[in-house]
């Protein structure tokens, strides 16, 4: 279903607000380039600079604001930056290590739903270990009580760091079924855009570590799975006019720089 035009107001709100808080919190870190302001000028540096700063941290302070404000339109519930649990079983964690090392060696086609159930009947099962697992991104409640975990990566993620990825999802699914062993649990990665468009996305990288049925959501899988079909496409116009509307702003910042 198409976002309302109030729906696509507030979403167009949330990113000005969003980059706006950027504007007032950058600091450029000093650095003197001589010849770089001499060749392009101290305005274009720091307009660089800026760049390569948002492009770190989009994701925290573009893509998870974005990306809540979008699931609440259509899940019970959504928060960002949320911890999945403090406890894992210790027969739950020798089931995660034994998925890695299978999946390593490629012995094992990764299967996540299997993966959640083996994980499942041993999830309270031995001792209780304090655990600290990476901060989930988005956290999301269906209106069925499903509980979708993500993890927003960067469009280019290192390939080397999807077994990392891949334990962490796991490690989620444990520690949130130690709390309650009957939860409907899925762990994702989500990739916001496609950088090789109008080409596929590479998928091939990661296709040995993850279920890319069941836990991986690139681009329109991911903005339309939170908000309906043809939220990706809405969303884009929605930044497009963000952009037209915070020129002027972003123009004046950079005017000082000069």
């Amino acid at each position: 279903m198409p976002l309302t035009s109030q729906q696509k107001t507030h979403i167009q709100q949330v990113i000005t607000t969003s980059l706006r808080n950027k504007f007032q919190n950058y600091n450029p870190e000093p650095a003197s380039m001589p010849f770089h302001y001499r060749l392009l000028g101290k305005d274009r540096i720091a307009l660089y600079s800026f760049i390569h700063s948002l492009s770190t941290n989009f994701g925290t302070s573009i893509f998870e604001p974005v990306a809540k404000s979008l699931a609440l339109l259509r899940h019970a519930d959504a928060a960002s930056q949320q911890v999945a649990g403090v406890q894992i079983s210790s027969e739950a964690h020798l089931v995660i290590q034994n998925i890695m090392d299978n999946l390593s060696t490629a012995i094992y086609t990764p299967n996540k739903l299997e993966e959640i159930q083996a994980i499942r009947a041993v999830s309270q099962k031995g001792e209780m270990k304090t655990v600290k697992p990476t901060k989930v991104d988005l956290k999301l409640i269906a209106h069925d009580g499903t509980i979708y975990l993500i993890d927003i990566k960067t469009a280019k993620p290192n390939a080397g760091g999807f077994k990392e990825f891949k334990r962490t999802l796991l490690e989620w699914v444990a520690a949130t079924l130690a709390v309650n062993p009957d939860a409907k649990i899925h762990t994702l990665i989500a990739i916001p855009y496609n950088p090789y468009e109008p080409q596929p996305y590479n998928r091939w990288t990661m296709r040995g570590m993850l279920d890319l049925e069941n836990e991986l959501k690139v681009a329109e899988e991911f903005w339309d799975f939170l908000g309906g079909e043809g939220t990706y496409t809405e969303l884009l116009n929605c930044f497009e006019k963000a952009g037209v509307e915070l020129r002027p702003e972003i123009d004046r910042y950079f005017e000082k720089f000069k």
